[in-house]
């Protein structure tokens, strides 16, 4: 029997071979950095707790689940996953890697890969031949993220998959706005699927976590043994945590896409509003294929005021949301890319991705809807004032 996701979130991790045999609901914290072994001649299936630990393999167990691979990975944070992954890659490799990507990702890409010989050319994903014609015969990895982070621009997932096979490159895809609730892309070919489960997999703003997850055996031997090597793995704890909060993933995530589509209709219509980045509008220029390959717009959005000044003047008059980097919680959380998530980049290219000084971005939360919409209109209705 295969369980639908709603069901394989709240039960993947406690399945026979890792739940306690006591009887317990909930997966045991095995809070040891070393365990016995029987004799000089067998070994157990655990030794030291950075190479593995029962309490973590439930959860990468859980989320190989969940996105249909054969192999998950935990490691300490988002970019720790994506380091990871990218550290797969040699010397004299190229990346062909989305232009809007978050701000952390750009960083190690354009900053730490470079001291090793690894190149890379970011290319505007939302345009297909733009990707094929920055293909080069080194490229050996092309890097998706979609929806993208900050102003949420889609990709093409089967397509870029065609181009890569192709010419022989592998498929990473950063899934954190969508969660494999409401995207697969193992199912469409990719090759690694990348989370910052600090977001709406956990959803409550309490640990940072990254997980990665591969269908293909030789391809999850060398990212393991990069996570061993390097040693950044996720602890007990956190693992722990990590999988009491997905549990809920279902219920969180798809009351916070539903009220996200009705703050962005009502942004949409406000004469003080530029602009508004959200797949679920029909606006949208990403909007069908976006449909195409997930079954939610999600609960991300962005939007563009004026200026700087009317700006801060909005987010100053925002009573309800938590102002701060990351997003994903059941608290709304209202980020200013610019300063924080994409701080890492340039000025000019933060510009060329269109993450202006008036670009906000909102994650929504699980508060009362109307209380939302009534605190954006107030908000709005005071920034308005200073134009």
């Amino acid at each position: 029997m295969t369980n639908r996701i709603e069901t394989a979130l709240i039960h993947g991790a406690i399945r026979e071979g890792y739940a306690d045999k006591k009887g317990a609901v909930n997966v045991p914290m095995y809070l040891s950095s070393t365990f016995h072994q029987e004799s000089i001649d067998e070994f157990g299936e655990y030794d030291y707790a950075r190479s593995g630990n029962p309490t973590r393999a439930a959860l990468e167990k859980a989320i190989a689940e969940l996105e249909g691979g054969n192999r998950g990975f935990a490691f300490a944070t988002g970019m720790a996953a994506v380091s990871a992954c990218f550290m797969i890659l040699s010397a004299g490799d190229h990346i062909v890697i989305t232009e809007d990507v978050y701000g952390g990702t750009y960083r190690f890409v354009t900053k730490v890969l470079p001291r090793y010989g690894i190149t890379h050319t970011f290319v505007d994903f939302t345009d297909i031949e733009a990707v094929k014609a920055a293909v080069r015969p080194d490229t050996k990895l092309i890097y998706m993220e979609t929806p993208s982070n900050p102003t949420l621009g889609i990709t093409d997932i089967r397509a870029v998959v065609e181009i890569a096979k192709q010419h022989g490159a592998m498929t990473f895809l950063d899934n954190t706005f969508m969660t494999p609730l409401h995207q697969k892309p193992l199912d469409m070919g990719v090759d690694v699927v990348i989370h910052s489960a600090t977001k709406f997999l956990s959803g409550h703003s309490d640990i940072v976590a990254g997980l990665v997850v591969t269908k293909d055996e030789e391809l999850g031997n060398q990212i393991y043994f990069v996570q061993n090597s390097f040693g950044s793995v996720l602890g007990v704890q956190d693992c722990y945590t990590l999988i009491q909060n997905m549990k809920t993933t279902a219920v969180r995530f798809n009351e916070e896409s539903r009220v996200a589509m009705r703050i962005a209709q009502f942004l949409h219509d406000h004469p003080l509003v530029e602009k508004v980045y959200y797949p679920g509008l029909p606006s949208h220029p990403g909007y069908e294929i976006h449909t195409a390959q997930a079954t939610s717009a999600g609960a991300v959005l962005s939007f563009s005021l004026p200026n700087y000044e009317i700006a801060k003047a909005f987010v100053d008059a925002m009573k309800i949301p938590v102002f701060a980097v990351s997003l994903g919680g059941v608290e709304s959380i209202l980020s200013y890319p610019a300063k924080m998530s994409h701080a890492a980049m340039e000025p000019e290219e933060r510009a060329k991705r269109g993450i202006t000084d008036g670009l906000l971005r909102f994650s929504v939360g699980l508060e009362n809807e109307d209380d939302l919409i009534e605190d954006f209109t107030q908000a709005l209705q005071i920034a308005g004032e200073i134009k």
